[in-house]
């Protein structure tokens, strides 16, 4: 009997503790052994919860480069837009080419690229945006000729994006490829706009945008030029149907059928489709100083075709923007479902866990009036002796 109320004591005791820990913490499972398969559920969703919530932080942080770089390309398109503002009134007579307006317009289009340069080496969270993988370089390097001014910009980033994981199986691009946003690249056949009489050659040429082609005679043979006069090609006598002329630095081809060349000169060379932020405003920024000592005629020809090159780097940058602001747009939706997710499945693991306090409030008063009982039933045992055994 004295063992039965023992027991009775430590069941209706345990019993009381356990009741009073769950109503002070709110929880009816305060440790695995409460409920070994309620609390293994619970982990379950607790562990999809900081799933959930760490996809969901992945996403924000994405979102928030985004829409950094977005309004970083936004405000190189704005400036596109002021260069070509600047090259077309020069066109219209709202400046002349007297005066120096001409000077003062290139100067306008050196500024405009300068500060293009610095925006598309932007930082976020002190990492290069337009570098693709490579954010711990500047993605884009200048070249200065002796006047300090900008003489060519290269890319010197990564060729692919860097990624992050946005949900099981699905990745978001963050660090975009410079290359890709600030130059097309459908490449087509050049095109010749000089009186030297040369034409397209048969091979797939690889320079891009606008190119100087010098044509000159040793007195015995043609030879041409791509790089300023660095080197020269030397074209055998009566031409060939495809020479192969080399930028020295850049290393960039140009095929030309020489069989028809006529004389010599500075030939304007554009490749439609290749056009680059950075070299269209250097090859605008010395056609309005006329470097190459264009007739007027021909310089009137050019400033109308650096007009289109504009609109096509334009229509890049629009493109661009439209892809990172649908990236945006899906990447904020998916975030909503993601929240929406480990929402439910917090409230879930909640209902499990949480305890029911009006239940609780009544095991309470049954296990403390069990226990009282058996307090009573204690005290009278105790109270016993031999002689009320024997009796």
């Amino acid at each position: 009997m004295f063992n039965n109320v023992n027991f009775a004591l430590a069941s209706n005791s345990n019993a009381l503790a356990r009741l009073q820990e769950q109503a002070a913490t709110g929880q009816r499972i305060v440790r695995v052994s409460d409920d070994p398969f309620a609390s293994y559920h619970i982990l379950n969703l607790d562990s999809q919860n900081r799933s959930f919530t760490n996809y969901s932080s992945n996403i924000a942080n994405v979102v928030d480069m985004l829409d950094v770089s977005s309004s970083t390309i936004l405000n190189i398109q704005q400036n596109i837009n002021n260069a070509r503002t600047t090259i077309t009134q020069i066109g219209t007579g709202t400046f002349s080419d007297e005066g120096g307006y001409r000077s003062i317009a290139s100067q306008s289009i050196d500024d405009i690229l300068e500060q293009i340069v610095s925006l598309a080496n932007s930082k976020y969270l002190n990492q290069y945006m337009f570098g693709g993988t490579n954010t711990a370089t500047a993605p884009y390097t200048v070249e200065r000729a002796d006047n300090g001014e900008i003489s060519s910009v290269s890319y010197q980033g990564a060729e692919s994006s860097r990624v992050v994981e946005v949900a099981p199986n699905v990745r978001a691009r963050t660090m975009a490829v410079g290359s890709d946003i600030f130059q097309s690249s459908n490449y087509g056949q050049p095109i010749f706009y000089g009186t030297t009489g040369v034409k397209t050659g048969t091979g797939s040429s690889n320079v891009t945008g606008d190119s100087w082609l010098k044509v000159d005679n040793d007195g015995t043979n043609y030879k041409l030029s791509i790089d300023d006069g660095a080197t020269w090609t030397v074209v055998p006598l009566g031409g060939e149907e495809n020479t192969m002329v080399t930028d020295s630095r850049t290393g960039k081809i140009l095929y030309v059928d020489t069989r028809t060349i006529t004389s010599t000169g500075t030939e304007p060379v554009r490749m439609p489709g290749t056009y680059d932020v950075f070299n269209t405003l250097i090859t605008i920024r010395d056609l309005l100083r006329n470097t190459n000592d264009l007739p007027a005629q021909k310089l009137e020809e050019m400033r109308t075709l650096m007009v289109s090159s504009l609109e096509e780097v334009n229509l890049e940058l629009s493109r661009s923007l439209t892809t990172v602001g649908g990236q945006i747009n899906t990447l904020s939706d998916l975030k909503l479902t993601l929240d929406d997710l480990g929402s439910k499945a917090q409230e879930q693991s909640d209902i499990i866990s949480q305890a029911d306090i009006a239940q609780i409030s009544v095991e309470l008063s049954r296990h403390e009036l069990l226990y009282q009982m058996s307090m009573q039933v204690a005290s009278k045992l105790l109270s016993l002796n031999f002689l009320d055994f024997i009796r």
